[in-house]
C-alpha cells in the first residue's frame, strides 16, 4: 500500500512534524510504501547540522530514518522562499515540486495531511 503524507508545520513549536515522521516509521516498519512531502515552514525539519537539546527530539535525525526504506520530497519554492538550498539538507531527502506532488497523490492508496 502506498502512502503520502503531506506536512506543513515547522519541525519545533507544535508537533504536527514530529508525530507525521513518527506515522511514517510505524508504517515503514510494516513494510508499506511511504512518501513524506514536506511544505511551507516544515522543509527547514529536512535542514542537516540541527542541534537540540539532549531528550528533545530531532527532526533532522527524524527526516533521516525515513529516507532509509522512504522517500522525502521537499517543495523547492518553499525552500527557496526560507532560503533552504540543495546543500543544507538531509542526504536522501529531495527537492520537489507540485506536478510531483500531484503526481503522488494520484498514485498514493492515501493521503494524510499534517
Amino acid at each position: 500500500m502506498q502512502t503520502l503524507i503531506i506536512i506543513n508545520d515547522p519541525p519545533y513549536g507544535t508537533e504536527r512534524l514530529y508525530n507525521g515522521l513518527r506515522l511514517a516509521h510505524a508504517l515503514l516498519k510494516r513494510d508499506g510504501e511511504v512518501t513524506v512531502f514536506l511544505m511551507g515552514d516544515a522543509v527547514s525539519g529536512a535542514k542537516a547540522g540541527q542541534k537540540t537539546p539532549d531528550g528533545f527530539y530531532n527532526t533532522e535525525r527524524m527526516v533521516k530514518r525515513v529516507t532509509t526504506k522512504g522517500r522525502v520530497l521537499l517543495c523547492g519554492t518553499c525552500m527557496d522562499a526560507r532560503g533552504l538550498t540543495d546543500d543544507e539538507v538531509v542526504k536522501g531527502a529531495e527537492r520537489s515540486t507540485m506536478d510531483a506532488l500531484a503526481e503522488a497523490t494520484e498514485q498514493a492508496d492515501r493521503v494524510l495531511v499534517f
